[in-house]
């Protein structure tokens, strides 16, 4: 990371109101502490002969002196984007949060995403009280509504003057948290003491600095009862193949996850890694030898495909023109695209019968598992005591988890790119790491991995090779010079059955 990026989180003004709660700076105890000021959490924790990151990020949580004035504050909760399991829990916490604790009283929650700030859409804002978010996180989607698509900065800084907001979290993913950076530098600009906060929220998982978001867990647990269930379609016919395609337009977390979850997948396509479909080394070679191998052992003959939605653009011609409301790429449909080329391959070698699940909204407009619950009430928690809003006089910033801790994070770094599965940039101050889908696989107990010594060419500067876990074979397929930056190597997969 250069010297040059400013991890320091912005500030309002100087905190000069003892805070509410009753705890210590330092009491001898672990627990139920303020932090200071200078408690930093490192990003990375393993250093080897000087290498390694230094990053270091403020750590979250209650500080003994607060800038706002509990008593006379007014906040506002804002939710955007896609939904997502867990914004229930997230909104609960804060307003529980935020009223017993803190004594806050004035909370109003904008509906349906930014547009609740513009004049034209005539949304009608919610009081958020105990009363009002007491049983919320029993239920998936947001109490709140959401909507995509980008509003005008200026509109929504005047709504929040004109409604004297001081405070706003803004619950969402990167083009949420995008928002709020904007948003908190139009307040900046106009010289306003509002402070703004994103607290990440996608299944995809994809945000930088922050090693996991809410929600996630609870989509790729559902997604392993849709590949349960495929694997019995697929068994259950001659030839039978599913192909499930899950969330995931950038980055294959989702992907990557249930199939490491699940050993009935058999082959995994994910964004990271380019692939071909032709070819000795292309997946439907690699799919009618996996059949025939079966056959020759005397097993049935089935497949499991997992696919990322955003696999295989370039595969279908897709130029990148045409948007969706939030600015993103409308990518086209790589399942049908897969099921086409799958029966026309076959047409004169095996009666495959292909078969389609999609189970991405289900997976993701679900109530949040115990374990995201948990994860979201440390996020609200802390996302309170960072704020400014109460805590500090922080602006522009999101807590993040961090090795097993939560920190502050600036929003203008956290959107400034998309993290993903095996890829370490430094760019413009940004720094994406997540640990490769190979070496994730190696670490799984009983499930050997080996990779063979060379790379194969397929033409066109693609390559590919093959890994095996136990009596499966896994495809890995790469581009030379791809966009992401990815090397075939031996420590870096892709694919896997």
């Amino acid at each position: 990371m250069t010297g040059s990026t400013d991890f320091n989180i912005k500030s309002l003004g100087p905190c000069r109101i003892p805070s509410p709660l009753k705890l210590e700076l330092e009491d001898g105890t672990p627990y139920f502490n303020f932090v200071s000021d200078e408690t930093k959490i490192l990003y990375e924790v393993e250093k080897t002969n000087g290498s390694g990151s230094d990053i270091a990020f403020e750590k979250a949580g209650p500080r003994e002196n607060i800038y706002y004035d509990p008593s006379k504050i007014r906040t506002g909760i804002v939710t955007c984007g896609g939904l997502c399991p867990g914004i229930n829990n997230v909104i609960r916490t804060l307003v529980m949060q935020l009223y017993h604790n803190y004594g806050v009283r004035h909370i109003q929650g904008f509906r349906y995403g930014f547009q609740g700030f513009i004049p034209s859409f005539k949304h009608q804002t919610m009081e958020l009280n105990p009363e009002t978010v007491q049983n919320i996180h029993n239920i998936g989607g947001s109490i709140l509504s959401s909507s995509r698509g980008p509003q005008d900065i200026g509109e929504i800084v005047d709504c929040l003057e004109r409604q004297d907001i001081r405070q706003l979290f803004c619950i969402g993913g990167d083009g949420t948290l995008r928002g709020a950076h904007e948003i908190a530098m139009e307040v900046e600009k106009r010289g306003l003491n509002i402070g703004i906060l994103g607290i990440p929220k996608t299944i995809d998982n994809d945000i930088p600095f922050c090693i996991k978001t809410f929600g996630f867990e609870t989509a790729f647990s559902k997604a392993v009862e849709a590949v349960q269930a495929a694997h019995s379609e697929a068994f259950g016919n001659n030839y039978g193949i599913v192909i499930i395609k899950l969330m995931g337009r950038d980055s294959g977390f989702i992907a990557a996850n249930t199939s490491l979850a699940s050993p009935d997948v058999n082959f995994v396509l994910i964004p990271e890694v380019p692939f071909s479909m032709e070819g000795e080394n292309g997946l439907l070679h690699c799919l009618e030898q996996a059949l025939h191998k079966k056959l020759q052992e005397g097993r049935h003959p089935h497949s499991v495909i997992v696919v990322a939605e955003g696999v295989g653009q370039d595969l279908m011609g897709n130029t990148g023109e045409e948007k969706d409301a939030s600015g993103n790429i409308r990518y086209k449909d790589i399942s049908h695209f897969l099921k086409n080329k799958i029966i026309e391959h076959f047409q004169s070698r095996y009666p495959v019968n292909v078969k389609l699940i999609e189970p991405s909204y289900m997976i993701r407009s679900l109530p949040a598992n115990p374990h995201d619950a948990i994860f979201c009430y440390h996020l609200a928690d802390n996302a309170v005591h960072v704020r400014g809003a109460i805590n500090r006089p922080d602006t522009d910033n999101l807590p993040g988890r961090h090795v097993n801790r939560t920190g502050h994070v600036d929003c203008g770094i956290a959107v400034a790119g998309n993290d993903s599965i095996g890829e370490v940039t430094i760019n413009r101050g940004r720094v994406t790491h997540m640990p490769t889908l190979a070496s994730r696989l190696g670490s799984l107990p009983d499930r050997p991995l080996s990779l063979e010594s060379e790379p194969m060419s397929i033409g066109a500067g693609r390559y590919v090779r093959s890994v095996t876990r136990g009596s499966t074979v896994f495809i890995l397929a790469g581009g030379m010079g791809s966009s992401r930056g990815i090397t075939m190597q031996r420590r870096t997969g892709g694919v896997h059955e």
